[in-house]
């Protein structure tokens, strides 16, 4: 193994933004994987693994422990059927690639997660999902190490703890496990409609009639991602920087009492649904350009922080309390970051 020290965390957030990483390591596979813990092991050291930095904020302090940067790559297909086929996907694969070959292969179940940004292994932490389609709908299990075992383990779908935008990853088993795998349930054929509203806007738009294949949804996101969203290869974000927050029926009838322009949907629990978006735009920051920081959001998104000229993560945190604090004093919701701010 080749363990750098003393490495820019720049370079693991797409936010671009943090300290230094004591030790780094890039890791391969299982083997290498289980060297790199006895090594840090050895050396009396913390451990965390990363993918791609998409959804994370590194704080200014940085990281003293050894950090894994996953590069397992594995992609492997059982067909049970005519209909049903099994995808198994390495941590270190690049999601959207992951999505690309299953449409190839006239797969449906994560097409309309095209070009999220990321790694494979990140997709459960969160539940990631978009445009009518999440993660958990079409996840078997989790393979993953084991920090109180130390062993590989399978983890069923339903032992994950999903929810909206997260899971037992994220919450109550935050650090205990290194994800080197996942395995999907797709199946053969075509999405079913009805479409989430703006893949369905751009089906009528392009004239578009007739079914609807895995890869034309697959394209139709692109579009609508590519025509609203920064590529965080050239532009430094994390994406969506806030969950849509979930507030009681109640709530949403006494906002809708002065604002009856509202968007809203409701949840399959009774509750109701509002887009982050709109409250940030409504607080008056839609294409704001923050001078003090140096962060700004997307002219096209709001609820997208982009990296303009900030030189640490406290210039992102006083921006995101900006926010924040007015989207509170104004509407009395308290919104959620999405990125985990780490270590």
């Amino acid at each position: 193994m080749n363990i750098l020290q003393n490495v820019s965390l720049h370079d693991y957030s797409t936010m671009r933004l943090g300290g230094s990483a004591r030790y780094l390591v890039e890791i391969h596979s299982l083997a290498e994987l289980s060297e790199a813990l006895a090594w840090a092991k050895e050396k009396n050291v913390p451990v965390m693994m990363v993918g791609q930095g998409s959804n994370i904020v590194w704080k200014d302090e940085g990281y003293p422990g050894l950090l894994l940067v996953s590069k397992l790559l594995r992609f492997e297909t059982f067909e049970e059927d005519a209909e049903n086929v099994y995808i198994t996907a390495g941590a270190g694969e690049v999601w959207d690639s992951v999505v690309a070959r299953t449409v190839q292969a006239g797969l449906t179940g994560i097409e309309a997660l095209s070009l999220i940004p990321g790694t494979t292994g990140a997709t459960p932490i969160q539940n990631v999902g978009a445009y009518g389609q999440e993660i958990s709908q079409t996840l078997v299990s989790v393979e993953a190490y084991d920090r109180q075992t130390s062993k590989v383990i399978n983890i069923p779908a339903a032992d994950c703890g999903f929810a909206y935008r997260t899971s037992r990853f994220k919450t109550t088993d935050r650090g205990r496990f290194f994800i080197t795998a996942i395995t999907l349930h797709l199946m053969k054929g075509n999405p079913q409609p009805p479409f989430y509203e703006s893949a369905q806007k751009y089906f009528n738009d392009k004239a578009i009639k007739g079914p609807i294949t895995p890869a034309m949804l697959r394209q139709a996101v692109i579009a609508i991602r590519q025509s609203k969203l920064p590529d965080p290869a050239f532009v430094a974000n994390n994406g969506s920087f806030f969950a849509n927050p979930i507030i009681d029926k109640s709530v949403a009838i006494q906002l809708l009492g002065d604002y009856p322009d509202m968007p809203q949907w409701p949840t399959s629990d009774g509750k109701i649904k509002i887009p982050a978006a709109w409250l940030i735009e409504q607080a008056g920051f839609k294409d704001f350009h923050d001078p003090e920081t140096g962060m700004g959001t997307w002219p096209k998104q709001a609820l997208v922080f982009i990296n303009e000229k900030a030189q640490t993560t406290a210039d992102l945190l006083k921006f995101k309390q900006k926010i924040v604090g007015t989207v509170e004093q104004r509407f009395g919701i308290t919104l959620e970051q999405e990125p985990e701010l780490l270590p």
